[in-house]
């Protein structure tokens, strides 16, 4: 009777037979999304094997105790997936690593120290950072691209939202809602107004001027997607925290040039 109510695949098994589970794997497997099981690699299509790539890990106050943060080890573990000869150092040493005259094939560092890196990586070496890989990972890139540069037309008493997918303990020294906000205002020299929305929260009907996605480090591709959708369907600019970082520090071509 079901069949003749639903185009949804019927089937008769017993929890009680073994071989009954394979009909219910294989019709999972043929309404899984192609997509869902392809791996989209972080920097596999930006470095050979053996290549050096060196990663750049501030210990601020937002850093976890005894470990690093999920994108940084997603990161690191992608790297070393495609054996990659694989360096971690705080900004504080990185002139010493330098000194040892290792040319890394890549350089990944946190958005925030952009500034301060970007001086001492020769300018023929690629950079770039964590938020910015899970940018072209996890959301539509070329509309990155595209929204970023919309930070120099921003005006008194726009509206911009920042997007967080995940709902993280906050403080005082909070990225998206003390770091960039104060950065933007300060960058612009605008009377901006920022509205942080966490995890999959209601999203406010507001008319934004610019959308700031987080990385997604804790969402899947689509459901990011999923989520910018509406303001690019509307034609609201939308970006990263990343990206928004590079562009603010003078580098955002230099930070995206190795995708395009």
């Amino acid at each position: 009777a079901i069949k003749h109510h639903s185009d949804a695949t019927v089937l008769d098994f017993s929890a009680k037979d073994p071989g009954d589970s394979e009909k219910i794997i294989d019709a999972l497997k043929k309404i899984i999304p192609g997509e869902s099981q392809q791996h989209r690699t972080l920097i596999g299509d930006l470095v050979k094997p053996k290549d050096t790539v060196l990663f750049i890990t501030p210990i601020d106050s937002e850093a976890p105790e005894g470990r690093l943060i999920l994108p940084q080890n997603q990161a690191i573990r992608d790297a070393l997936d495609n054996h990659c000869i694989t360096v971690v150092v705080k900004e504080t040493e990185l002139d010493d690593f330098l000194k040892l005259g290792i040319p890394p094939a890549l350089v990944v560092t946190d958005s925030q120290a952009f500034g301060y890196v970007a001086t001492r990586i020769p300018e023929n070496v690629p950079l770039t950072s964590f938020s910015i890989l899970f940018a072209r990972q996890k959301g539509d890139f070329n509309d990155y691209l595209q929204g970023t540069p919309h930070l120099s037309k921003l005006k008194d008493g726009d509206n911009i939202l920042m997007l967080e997918s995940c709902t993280h303990q906050t403080n005082c020294d909070d990225i998206g809602r003390v770091k960039i906000p104060q950065l933007l205002r300060n960058f612009t020299g605008k009377n901006l107004s920022f509205t942080v929305v966490g995890g999959l929260s209601e999203i406010a009907p507001i008319d934004y001027s610019l959308v700031i996605q987080c990385g997604g480090c804790m969402v899947t591709r689509k459901q990011l997607i999923n989520r910018i959708k509406p303001f690019t369907e509307k034609d609201i600019p939308v970006t990263n925290y990343g990206m928004v970082l590079a562009y603010v520090n003078g580098i955002f071509e230099r930070a995206t040039r190795m995708f395009l």
